[in-house]
């Protein structure tokens, strides 16, 4: 595997403890990354005065490649998300969130395998706010043909070159006709004129939400605009075992971040409880992603071994405590080490 350049996020709360858990994972299989360590959120503010300063953005925008631990992002108020400052300010568009089931992970559902693709830098996520008048205030949900057609052709060619056979829209297009109307256009004309090959459905998104939880297995890769995708995506999660167990990318053309995407939960920082199977789970598709953007075919053996490793811990019940387990952080990280 070559060395690649990567810039390394540890976050707030659980965010330290779980990185060094998955670096010295990452270290054991092989995995040749040259890290330089950058700050963002709570701690970024109390060091450098900002939650995103320009020292971070400059190293993801001079390597192109990051992976982030979960950073706090206040309620009603503060500041602005860690992650939406991220995807707007490197156009990382494409949010993906794969959900499976994982061996000896005790759910509902079984043999749940799907993706979802998520565009992540239009909608309701724009921010665009204002107060029309003092109690009246209002937020505008913003679409492009632009960048409706760019996640519809992001989604249908990760469905052909994963071999999912089914991309399905979830929507509100009967209700909001003008916005999900054209990300429904759009999306329909990607299928029609590339990718014609890949079986393609539209769904009301509640409608959806009810089939889900019905049976998971139906679906391959769901395709939506932002705000859905933030919902649907940790309702997926929970089929499978929660955000502990699910990784995230955000991905551009030109560049990728990958992060846990549960809290930061700090009423449990330091006290080597944290789950670290998120973020490791994003360093593997940090992987299988350079193996392809970086060239790099070495890395995805690397990757196929840790998920192997991961896999055949939680199988022999080696797992944290909010899986029911009773490993600390330091201590999965020694299980799944010992089974590469």
């Amino acid at each position: 595997m070559k060395i690649h350049d990567a810039v390394l996020i540890p976050g707030d709360g659980i965010g330290p403890e779980v990185t060094a858990a998955v670096l010295k994972i990452l270290d054991a299989a092989g995995a040749k990354f040259r890290w330089t360590e950058r700050q963002a959120g709570v701690v970024s503010l109390e060091q450098e005065g900002s939650v995103l300063p320009e020292s971070t953005l400059g190293a993801i925008r001079e390597r192109k490649l990051a992976l982030k631990g979960p950073c706090t992002t206040p309620i009603g108020g503060g500041f602005q998300s860690v992650n939406v400052q991220l995807r707007k300010a490197f156009n990382l568009y494409a949010a993906v969130r794969p959900v499976r089931s994982l061996p000896g992970v005790e759910t509902r559902f079984k043999d749940v395998d799907l993706v979802i693709i998520r565009e992540n830098t239009e909608g309701l996520y724009s921010g665009v706010e204002n107060e029309v008048t003092p109690g009246v205030v209002m937020s505008m949900k913003v679409a492009t043909e632009d960048g409706c057609t760019r996640i519809a052709r992001w989604g249908f060619r990760y469905a052909m070159e994963r071999q999912r056979p089914k991309v399905t829209v979830f929507h509100k297009a009967n209700i909001m006709k003008l916005t999900d109307g054209l990300f429904l256009r759009c999306a329909q004309q990607i299928h029609e004129r590339e990718y014609p090959d890949v079986t393609y459905e539209t769904v009301i998104i509640d409608a959806g939400c009810m089939r889900l939880v019905q049976d998971p297995t139906q679906f391959h890769v769901l395709l939506m605009e932002n705000l859905y995708g933030d919902v649907v995506s940790d309702l997926c999660a929970g089929l499978v075992g929660g955000l502990g167990v699910v990784p995230g990318a955000n991905i551009g053309d030109d560049g990728a971040i990958f992060e846990a995407v549960h809290g930061s939960a700090p009423d449990i920082a330091g006290m080597d409880v944290a789950n670290p199977l998120a973020l490791l789970m994003s360093a593997v598709m940090m992987l299988n992603y350079v193996a392809d953007a970086a060239h790099d075919p070495a890395a995805r053996p690397v990757a196929a071994r840790i998920r192997k490793a991961y896999d055949a811990a939680l199988a022999a019940g080696e797992k944290t405590r909010d899986l029911g387990g009773r490993l600390g952080t330091a201590a999965f990280a020694d299980a799944v080490i010992a089974r590469l």
